[in-house]
């Protein structure tokens, strides 16, 4: 796609050879005859490199440099000046302007320009699409549900993003952590600052120091050349330290430090640097044991714990599962280049009754894998593959809890318990033997063994 240039210049010769010069380039050219008609284009159309005469008729060239940086100072301006106007090219470059030429000019010179000019415009067009493709991605609009769970939690990340409160995020794994992270910074005044990820789980505890904190050359062994930390490449932004749960101690008191005076220094270096990050923290574990066991500092806890945000398991709000089925079905549609499958009422009751140990993570796995079983217009239950062993375990810890009432209780024996059992069977299958003998894993022949036995 061409990139769409301004030409404002008044001597219709000089159009033409600017024109010429530029004409194997991918852009296409929008020529003004002078300031006025140079503004009108520039307000019309999508305009991403201005060249434009600084004497121009109506409006002046300088007019225009500042209308174009007013409406988006990002676009670069090249000025064309008369020979021993160097104080008015001067004057622009002050207010703006990308570079200057004079009149009369090499080819080079002013190709030289030009191609240096779309350089930066189609990057400064390719670094603001990439943000707003991930401003899109992570706004609090595409954390999906709308169970009262979820509201509370998007509440209370949307009043603490327009301050730089340290946030603690509590939750199990796959419920989303990150996301919310993201969301609060893409909502915060230090949106356009940085967003950087740490794991703390996943590295050494040497190694995490100098990730977080930088370090000098000749600090330890391999430290070629000094290096700096995340803390000083977030300046500005966002830091989010992910499982802090699994920090160690040593590194504990470095950061306590860091949100108690705002400076640190590189290991091995004696400089002091101000950090200017906001932190964001997560974690799946239970903080207050981990300080009762003293794996976890308390005075760190209460440094990071200003204010608490618990996301829910998918468990405990069932009702979003619908919506995210659909989320998460209509994008790997458009990854496929299919038509979004329909989910079947036994699909989505298979999904609601599973307990989701994964949470959203698990569900979203268990959905890409039912969209490339399914090559039809529906997502069936033989489609939804699913850990049985998540079911089995639940099961397990409902009939251990359950035992000890109905015997010390109910003193049922077991030909009674047997016996309520199959009657359930039979009841949730729609008095089916062969659905009943499944349920109770056992084959039709006994089944229909055991029911005439007791009608006996």
């Amino acid at each position: 796609m061409p990139t769409n240039v301004l030409l404002a210049e008044d001597e219709e010769r000089m159009r033409q050879v600017i024109s010429m010069q530029l004409s194997d380039l991918d852009i296409r050219i929008h020529e003004a005859v002078d300031g006025k008609q140079a503004i009108e284009i520039f307000e019309n159309e999508t305009i991403q490199l201005v060249i434009t005469d600084l004497k121009l008729p109506k409006e002046n060239g300088m007019t225009v440099l500042e209308t174009v940086k007013a409406g988006d100072p990002e676009i670069p301006v090249i000025v064309i000046t008369a020979f021993g106007s160097i104080e008015n090219a001067v004057k622009a470059i002050q207010r703006g302007a990308f570079d200057y030429v004079t009149k009369p000019f090499k080819e080079e010179k002013l190709r030289a320009s030009v191609q240096k000019a779309l350089k930066i415009s189609r990057l400064t067009y390719e670094v603001r699409h990439l943000r707003q493709e991930i401003e899109d991605r992570y706004t609090f609009k595409n954390i999906v549900g709308d169970s009262p769970q979820i509201c509370d939690v998007l509440k209370l990340a949307g009043s603490v993003s327009n301050t730089d409160t340290t946030v603690l995020i509590t939750g199990e794994s796959g419920t989303g952590k990150e996301l919310l992270s993201r969301a609060t910074h893409i909502n915060s005044p230090r949106s356009s600052g940085p967003f950087l990820t740490v794991n703390c789980a996943a590295i050494p505890s040497m190694l995490l120091e100098a990730e977080l904190f930088g370090y000098e050359k000749g600090a330890f062994t391999g430290a070629h050349k000094r290096t700096k930390g995340k803390f000083e490449v977030a300046s500005g932004g966002t830091l989010f330290l992910d499982e802090i749960g699994d920090m160690e101690l040593d590194v504990q008191a470095k950061l306590l430090r860091i949100l108690e005076t705002h400076e640190f220094e590189r290991l091995g270096g004696g400089k002091t640097i101000k950090a200017d990050v906001r932190i964001i923290a997560a974690t799946n574990k239970n903080l207050e044991h981990m300080v009762e066991e003293k794996r976890f500092r308390e005075d760190l806890l209460y440094r990071i714990n200003v204010f608490p945000i618990r996301i829910p398991p998918l468990r405990e709000r069932k009702e979003d599962i619908p919506k995210l089925s659909d989320h998460f079905i209509n994008g790997f549609s458009k990854t496929f280049g299919r038509k979004p499958p329909e989910l079947s009422s036994k699909a989505k009751k298979k999904l609601r009754t599973y307990p989701w140990k994964g949470n959203i993570r698990e569900l979203k796995n268990v959905l890409e894998r039912a969209m490339i079983l399914s090559n039809g217009d529906h997502i069936t239950t033989a489609h939804i593959v699913l850990n049985e062993s998540h079911d089995k375990t639940v099961a397990r810890m409902d009939i251990d809890a359950m035992l000890p009432v109905i015997i010390k209780e109910h003193g049922l024996s077991l030909e009674d318990l047997e016996n309520r059992c199959i009657l359930y069977a039979m009841d949730q299958s729609g008095n089916n033997v062969s659905k009943a003998a499944r349920l109770l894993g056992l084959s039709r022949a006994t089944l229909r063994y055991r029911l005439e036995k007791n009608s006996d």
